[in-house]
């Protein structure tokens, strides 16, 4: 009766992978960086152990049998399973790099301004930043952390609330002096107005549509003036003295501190979304990765104290 618990050696098993996913022996063993006979020595000895037939050698290529065909889909999954262990298993590693991928205005507007303080605290440890609104799979291992603005469900890792927003009007000073006047928020008729593509994505983003109507305003056209596809480059336009922008509080927070934006009038609409920190399940026990969580919470709340 076969030994059903036998397995044949990892080596051999690579070698086969390699060969019957690329189907050549010469094209495996350059991925393997070995020579094509150890390829051929490793498939020969694995067929012997399995007692079947992998490959039809013919002149200048090799063909699968329907043995080989039943073997590679479950080995193909097994090795990129071992790789994504393997690759999470160097992300516990706390030497060397945090890793943080956030929104392209988040890191720029918000995270960038903050970043000396962390790293004045933590010498030691390197912050890699990657400004993408590309959604990463955290648990590949390639990113210790995720700032993520959205509707914080995110199943399968552990969420927790960084920032929530609100949106209001905002200009440059020198708009506001040297510009028509602004004094209430039907002066806008006289104003370009800035848009977020972000709105045109979302349906529950806040629109000038829905601040104007709020405010009880007619005769404005909402969508007239021009937009950007991003929060932070429809900021620095307004910066700029391009128009009126609507503003959220936590992205535009460093630029009205710092007087390069003023808030125009007093109506805020609240944003449905908001900013979370997003790590896979476990993360948090590295103390890089806390040290970085416990660090964005302390800004965020001097933010909402007025001293961040």
């Amino acid at each position: 009766m076969p030994n059903t618990g036998h397995l044949p050696p990892l080596s051999a098993l690579r070698a086969f992978e390699a060969a019957a996913r690329l189907e050549s022996f010469s094209k495996a063993a350059e991925e393997l960086n070995v020579t094509p006979a150890a390829v051929s020595h490793q498939i020969h000895a694995l067929e012997e152990d399995l007692g079947v037939q992998l490959f039809r050698r013919l002149n200048r290529q090799v063909e699968l049998t329907a043995s080989a065909r039943v073997l590679l889909p479950g080995l193909t999954e097994a090795f990129a399973g071992i790789r994504a262990s393997v690759r999470r298993l160097r992300a516990h590693n706390d030497t060397g790099t945090l890793t943080v991928t956030a929104s392209p205005s988040f890191a720029a507007k918000w995270l960038v301004l903050r970043l000396h303080r962390f790293q004045e605290n933590w010498p030691e440890i390197d912050v890699r930043i990657s400004a993408s609104d590309e959604v990463v799979d955290l648990n590949r291992g390639d990113f210790d952390i995720a700032i993520r603005y959205g509707t914080g469900r995110y199943p399968g890792l552990e969420v927790e609330l960084l920032l929530r927003n609100e949106v209001f009007p905002a200009c440059s000073p020198r708009l506001l002096q040297e510009g028509p006047p602004l004094r209430s928020p039907e002066d806008l008729r006289h104003h370009a107005l800035i848009h977020d593509q972000a709105a045109d994505r979302d349906p529950l983003a806040p629109t000038w549509a829905m601040w104007l109507k709020a405010a009880g305003v007619a005769g404005v056209a909402p969508a007239s003036g021009v937009s950007f596809s991003g929060t932070h480059l429809a900021l620095d336009a307004a910066i700029a003295g391009h128009g009126v922008v609507l503003a959220y509080s936590s992205i535009a927070a460093g630029d009205i501190a710092a007087g390069r934006l003023v808030r125009l009038f007093s109506l805020a609409l609240p944003d449905l979304f908001a900013y979370y920190i997003v790590t896979a399940p476990g993360a948090l026990e590295r103390p890089k990765v806390r040290a970085f969580r416990d660090w964005l919470h302390r800004e965020a709340d001097a933010e909402r104290d007025g001293s961040g």
